[in-house]
């Protein structure tokens, strides 16, 4: 059946169904009249959205019609092309081998070669004629395939690409990598391998979260390797959800598109951009703190982005299980004097982008040895003082200012009203504001849905990838300050 005469059967209208499947009315729309063509991931959430009764089939169109533009999961995916790359794919087994296939199309878009491994297990999901009809290129299977090796062979498979990704990385496969087995064809290609390595975990959240891969996960880091995801979701198990799902394939496309030295369009070319990431920890105790809820993963992606543009980036981050952008200069805290004093050090800088959740308050005169709890004691008085207000201090400096200052606002009600209050209250540019009540799962998810607060207006982006909402901001950023430059001439 045609999603047009889906929706018009059952009278949805186009706002609510682009709701439900998570993407824009206008892409509903070209959808429903036959000018564009959704990925693969889309096409799976329309059809679970229509009960079936509309399949990524009805979406086929004639080779005449090839010149439709498919439509992302969620918006662009940002960056340049891939013209002259060569990406090796390594698959593991797992039911989200279906969304590695929407990401060899993705990278065949944007101009990048592709061979791809299979393991023994991914074959369970996907098919090696599936994956060299996409890849247009052989599918590798066999450690000990006689002709493969001849002719290719795993040396010159791993040498010859520009960057190696690993997606589904399965529990298996990380361990195995960790150890530094080579027992077939995908771990002895890694172990041969001099090319950045690029990890898209995918996993029950038990598995997750069990010792020996969180063990696993930080020798890899350790060794270099990069991780992008897991992140929180529903898993293929029936009432099993949490971390542990593969990552979005537009964030697996952005975190490539950094590894492969920050393809872009040099926006953000002779700029230097100040990021701030994280939570900030204020002691109470040797082992107790005081702090903000956040995983950094916003931060950590408008610093890449930033970089994929051509800037130079200075990243300031608070503690965060995130990994340092490639290219990008980090700088480690831990409290939000230790931020304020990275900051100052970091300018002169051309934009600012306060995205760190510095806690606001901090004690007074932390204890040196923990605090013990006493017999019959019922409560606790802790005297805070407020700690040094970074977004203010920079959009207020009469010296060293920003030409452009960014800060971040998480509300839980009124979200436009408290950030435009905030901005003003502030003296920067524009507030990013966003809801991160529990319901909305934005806090520590992959995903956000902002509001550009500025002394225009406010402006509601649709929800989208953490990153895709880093590589738009930092695009509207480039183009204010062109217009800025342009402007002074």
């Amino acid at each position: 059946m045609k999603l047009s005469s889906w929706l018009n059967d059952t009278g949805t209208r186009a706002c609510d169904f682009a709701k439900a499947i998570g993407t824009t009315e206008a892409t509903v729309s070209r959808l429903r009249h036959g000018r564009a063509q959704p990925s693969l991931d889309l096409a799976w959430r329309i059809s679970d959205a229509t009960g079936g009764a509309v399949t990524a089939n009805d979406f086929m169109v004639r080779k005449s019609d090839a010149k439709l533009s498919a439509v992302e999961t969620q918006g662009s995916n940002g960056g340049g092309d891939f013209d002259g790359k060569s990406v090796l794919l390594i698959m593991g087994g797992g039911i989200a081998a279906y969304k590695a296939l929407d990401l060899i199309r993705r990278i065949k878009e944007r101009g990048g070669r592709i061979r791809v491994i299979l393991t023994e297990a991914a074959q369970e999901f996907v098919t090696p004629i599936s994956v060299s009809a996409l890849a247009q290129e052989k599918a590798y299977t066999d450690l000990f395939d006689l002709k493969d090796e001849a002719e290719i062979g795993h040396i010159r498979l791993a040498r010859e690409a520009d960057i190696i990704v690993v997606a589904p990385a399965t529990a298996s496969l990380m361990a195995k990598m960790a150890a530094g087995l080579a027992d077939d064809l995908a771990t002895a290609t890694l172990l041969a391998a001099d090319a950045p390595i690029l990890l898209a975990p995918a996993m029950n959240p038990h598995m997750w979260a069990h010792a020996a891969t969180r063990r696993n996960a930080d020798r890899l880091m350790g060794d270099g390797v990069s991780l992008i995801g897991p992140n929180v979701g529903e898993m293929a198990e029936s009432g099993e959800w949490g971390l542990g799902r593969m990552a979005e394939v537009p964030e697996i496309v952005a975190a490539v598109s950094t590894h492969l030295g920050g393809i872009g369009d040099g926006l953000l070319t002779g700029l230097h951009v100040l990021v701030t990431s994280g939570p900030t920890h204020e002691p109470l105790d040797p082992v107790r703190y005081v702090a903000n809820r956040s995983s950094g993963r916003q931060g950590h992606a408008i610093a890449a982005a930033a970089h994929r543009l051509g800037a130079r980036v200075t990243l300031v981050s608070g503690p965060t299980n995130e990994p340092d952008p490639p290219g990008v200069d980090t700088q480690h805290v831990e409290t939000a004097d230790q931020m304020m004093a990275a900051v100052e050090g970091a300018l002169p800088a051309d934009i600012a982008v306060c995205a760190a959740a510095v806690a606001d308050w901090k004690s007074r005169a932390p204890e040196l040895e923990k605090m013990k709890k006493q017999s019959g004691q019922e409560t606790l008085t802790l005297t805070l003082e407020r700690n040094p207000d970074i977004l203010a201090a920079l959009s207020q400096d009469p010296t060293r200012r920003p030409r452009l200052v960014i800060g971040f606002a998480a509300e839980t009600e009124s979200v436009v009203e408290h950030a435009t209050r905030k901005r003003q209250a502030k003296g920067c540019d524009w507030i990013i504001a966003n809801d991160v009540s529990s319901q909305t799962g934005i806090m520590g998810g992959s995903a956000n849905t902002v509001h550009v607060i500025t002394a225009a207006g406010a402006e509601a982006w649709p929800s989208m990838a953490k990153t895709q909402v880093a590589d738009k901001l930092m695009r509207l950023a480039g183009r204010h300050m062109s217009n800025l430059a342009q402007a002074a001439e």
